[in-house]
C-alpha cells in the first residue's frame, strides 16, 4: 500500500520539475498594469533614496558629519547586505541548479557560490588596485606641485631660517592634505563599485518581472522592489554624497541608479513573447550575473559600508551612537530579510 502510495507521488514531484511555461496564471492586460506601476513606482521611490543623502548639503541631520547619517547609513548597509545574502544569492542557486539544466556540469558543482567568491575576491582587487592608483597619482602630483612652490618660496625668501620654517609647515599641510585626498579617493572608488554591483542585479530583476505575465506574480513584488530600491538608494547616496563628486557626476549616478531598474522593466516589456526564464540560456545567464552581484553588494556592505564606520574613532568613542548604528543595522537587514517573504 504505501509503495502505490509513493508511486502515486511520482508525476506530482515531476510536475514541479517541469521546464515548459506555465500559463494558468497568464493574464497580459492585467500584467501590463502591474509593469506600468512598477516602473513609476520604482522610478520614484529610487529616486527619493539616492537623493536624500544627496541633499544632506541643504538639510543639515543629513550632513555626513552628524550622527543620523550614520545610523541612517548603517540601515541601509543592513538592506544590502540582506539584498545579496537573502535576495540574490538563493535566486542564483535557484538559478543554476534548476532541473531544467543538464546535471553536468551544473548538478557537479556549486556554480553560483564560486561566482560570488570570485566577485567578491574580484571586487577586493578591483578596490584595492583603484584606490592604490589615485594614491601614487596624487601623491605625484602633490610632490610636483610642492617641488614648484618650494622653489618659488626660496627664490623670495633670503634668510635660511625662514626657509626651514616654510619648507617644515609646508610639509605637515602637505601631508594633512594628501590623507584627506586618500580618504576622498577612496569613498569614491567604493561608491563607483557599489553602484555596479547594484546595477547589475537591478537590471536582472527589472527584466525578470517585465517578462512575467503572472499578475499573482508581479503584484507584490511592486511593492518589496520599491522598498528595496528606496533603500538601497539610501546606501549608495550617502557613500556618493561621502565622496564628493561634482555636480554633473552626481546627477549622472544618481539618474542612472534610479533607472536601471524601470528600463530593465521597459526591455522586459520588449521581449516578453520571446523571452523564456526556464530556457537553459536564461537561467544560466541570470544564475551568473545574480551571483556576480551577490558577490560584489556582500563585500561592499560589511567592507566597505560596514566596517570603514563601525571602525571609525566617531563611533568607537561614542557609546550612544554604536549602540544606534548596531540596531539600524539589525533592523534594515531584518526589514529586507522579511520583504523576502513577497519578493
Amino acid at each position: 500500500m504505501r509503495l502505490l502510495c509513493l508511486l502515486a507521488l511520482i508525476p506530482l514531484v515531476a510536475a514541479d520539475c517541469t521546464c515548459d511555461r506555465d500559463s494558468n496564471d497568464e493574464n497580459k492586460s492585467e500584467a501590463l498594469k502591474y509593469k506600468l506601476a512598477a516602473i513609476v513606482s520604482i522610478l520614484v521611490a529610487g529616486a527619493i533614496g539616492v537623493c536624500l543623502p544627496i541633499l544632506g548639503k541643504t538639510i543639515p541631520a543629513l550632513h555626513p558629519e552628524r550622527s543620523i547619517f550614520f545610523i541612517v547609513k548603517a540601515f541601509a548597509a543592513g538592506v544590502i547586505l540582506s539584498t545579496g545574502f537573502i535576495h540574490v544569492l538563493p535566486d542564483a542557486f535557484d538559478n543554476l541548479t534548476s532541473p531544467c539544466l543538464s546535471e553536468t556540469p551544473w548538478g557537479d558543482f556549486p556554480f553560483a557560490g564560486f561566482v560570488a567568491m570570485l566577485a567578491a575576491l574580484g571586487t577586493l582587487m578591483v578596490d584595492t588596485l583603484a584606490t592604490s592608483y589615485y594614491k601614487k597619482l596624487h601623491a605625484h602630483t602633490a610632490e610636483s606641485d610642492k617641488s614648484v612652490e618650494d622653489e618659488e618660496k626660496a627664490g623670495e625668501n633670503q634668510g635660511h631660517v625662514r626657509v626651514h620654517t616654510h619648507a617644515s609647515h609646508g610639509h605637515s599641510h602637505g601631508a594633512i592634505s594628501m590623507a584627506s585626498d586618500s580618504e576622498l579617493l577612496r569613498h569614491r572608488v567604493i561608491s563607483q563599485v557599489l553602484e555596479l554591483g547594484i546595477v547589475v542585479h537591478s537590471v536582472i530583476i527589472g527584466i525578470s518581472l517585465g517578462a512575467s505575465k503572472s499578475p499573482k506574480t508581479i503584484r507584490p513584488l511592486v511593492a518589496a522592489l520599491s522598498f528595496h530600491q528606496f533603500f538601497e538608494g539610501m546606501g549608495l547616496g550617502g557613500c556618493i554624497t561621502q565622496a564628493k563628486f561634482k555636480t554633473r557626476a552626481v546627477v549622472i549616478m544618481a539618474l542612472f541608479f534610479s533607472l536601471t531598474t524601470p528600463v530593465g522593466i521597459a526591455i522586459g516589456l520588449g521581449v516578453t513573447e520571446k523571452y523564456d526564464d526556464n530556457s537553459p540560456n536564461a537561467l544560466i545567464v541570470e544564475g551568473i550575473f545574480n551571483a556576480a552581484s551577490a558577490g560584489i553588494l556582500i563585500y561592499m556592505a560589511l567592507v566597505d559600508l560596514l566596517a570603514a564606520d563601525f571602525m571609525s574613532p566617531k563611533l568607537q568613542n561614542n557609546g550612544r551612537l554604536l549602540l544606534g548604528t548596531n540596531v539600524a543595522l539589525l533592523l534594515g537587514a531584518g526589514f529586507m530579510s522579511l520583504v523576502a517573504k513577497w519578493a
